[in-house]
C-alpha cells in the first residue's frame, strides 16, 4: 500500500513480476471476460460510443484546396509558399483514457443476495474495460481502500484487459476503511490529459467532496455506487449481530422491533439522498447498482440520459 506522506505526490506502486496463473483462476477470468464481451457487444457499446467521444483533433496533413472545402481550414503559410491554396486536414483523436477507480475496502465484502458488492464492482469494471477495448480506448485500473492498493496505467489490448479483470477479481482483501480522497488525489497527480473516470465505490467515507469536485472540474467523472438490499432495510428475523466490516465492531439488534426497522430504513434513505445531492452539486453523474438486480439496464439508462443531454 502506498501512502501520501508530507504532502508529497503519491508514488506509483512498484511493478511486481507476474506469477503463473492457476488454471481455475484463468477459467474464472475468461468466464467474466466472455460475459462482459457479450454484454458490451449486444447492449452497451452503442450507448458508450455515443457518450464518450474523442478528446480533440489531431493534425494529419495539408493538401491542396478543392472547391467546397471550408476556407477557414486554409493554411496561409503553406499557401504563401506554394502559390496556390492549401488546407489543413485533421482527424479526430478517438482514443480516450478511461480510469476505473474501484473501492476494495472491507465494506465492499458485504453481500446478502447473489453476490457481494466487491463481485458486483468486478463485473461492472470488466464490462467497462471491455467496452473501452472495443472502442479503441486506453483503460486503467486503480484499486483503493485506505490507500492505493494497486495501479495499472492506461493501455490497450486484450491481454491488458484480462490482467485488469484478474486484479478486479483477485486483489488481496484487507480489513481497511475507505479513503476516496487519497485515491482521487493520486489520480489527479497522474492523469494530466482529460479522461473519463468511473468511481466504483459505496462512498462510505467522509472528507472526499473537495478533492472529488476538483477532479471533476478537469475530467469526466461518473460515480457508480454498489449497494445491497439489506443496506436499505432490515428483514424481521429477530436478534442479529451486525459487524462493521471496516472496524470489526459488533452490535446486536432486535429486528422484530418495527420502530427500529423503520428508523434504519429512514436513516438509509437519508444517506442516499444526501449522497445524490452532494454528487449533483459537484456536477457528477451517478447511479446506484444493487447486488440483487441486473446492472446493465441501469448503465444504459445513465448513458442514454447523458447522450440526450449532450
Amino acid at each position: 500500500m502506498i501512502r501520501n506522506a508530507g504532502g508529497e505526490p503519491p508514488a506509483i506502486p512498484p511493478v511486481v513480476p507476474r506469477e503463473p496463473v492457476p488454471e481455475e483462476v484463468l477459467r474464472k477470468i475468461r468466464e467474466v471476460e466472455i460475459r462482459a464481451r457479450i454484454l458490451a457487444d449486444e447492449l452497451l457499446l452503442g450507448t458508450y460510443r455515443a457518450v464518450f467521444k474523442g478528446s480533440g483533433l489531431d493534425f494529419e496533413e495539408v493538401r491542396e484546396y478543392e472547391p467546397g472545402d471550408d476556407v477557414r481550414s486554409i493554411d496561409w503559410n503553406v499557401t504563401a509558399r506554394m502559390g496556390v491554396p492549401y488546407i489543413k486536414k485533421f482527424r479526430e483523436e478517438r482514443a480516450l483514457n478511461v480510469y476505473l477507480v474501484v473501492d476494495v475496502s472491507a465494506s465492499s465484502w458485504f453481500g446478502t443476495v447473489r453476490q457481494s458488492k466487491r463481485e458486483l464492482a468486478a463485473d461492472v469494471g470488466a464490462l467497462l474495460a471491455v467496452a473501452a477495448l472495443r472502442n479503441y480506448d486506453r483503460v486503467s485500473l486503480l484499486l483503493f481502500s485506505d490507500g492505493i492498493d494497486d495501479f495499472i496505467p492506461p493501455r490497450m489490448g486484450r491481454d491488458h484487459v484480462l490482467h485488469l479483470i484478474r486484479q478486479l477479481l483477485y486483489a488481496e482483501p484487507r480489513r481497511a476503511r475507505t479513503d476516496l480522497g487519497e485515491a482521487v488525489h493520486f489520480l489527479g497527480n497522474i492523469a494530466k490529459k482529460r479522461s473519463v473516470v468511473f468511481v466504483v465505490s459505496d462512498l462510505l467515507d467522509s472528507g472526499f467532496e473537495e478533492p472529488l469536485r476538483t477532479l471533476a472540474q478537469k475530467h469526466d467523472v461518473i460515480a457508480l455506487v454498489p449497494g445491497d438490499p439489506r443496506e436499505l432495510e432490515l428483514p424481521p428475523v429477530g436478534v442479529i449481530s451486525l459487524e462493521d466490516a471496516e472496524t470489526g465492531e459488533l452490535v446486536e439488534i432486535d429486528t422484530s422491533d418495527r420502530r427500529l426497522r423503520a428508523a434504519y430504513a429512514e436513516a438509509s434513505e437519508e444517506r442516499r439522498l444526501e449522497r445524490r445531492r452532494a454528487l449533483s452539486r459537484m456536477g457528477i453523474d451517478s447511479v446506484e447498482l444493487f447486488t440483487d438486480r441486473p446492472y446493465v439496464p441501469t448503465l444504459i439508462g445513465l448513458f442514454r440520459t447523458r447522450a440526450h443531454r449532450l
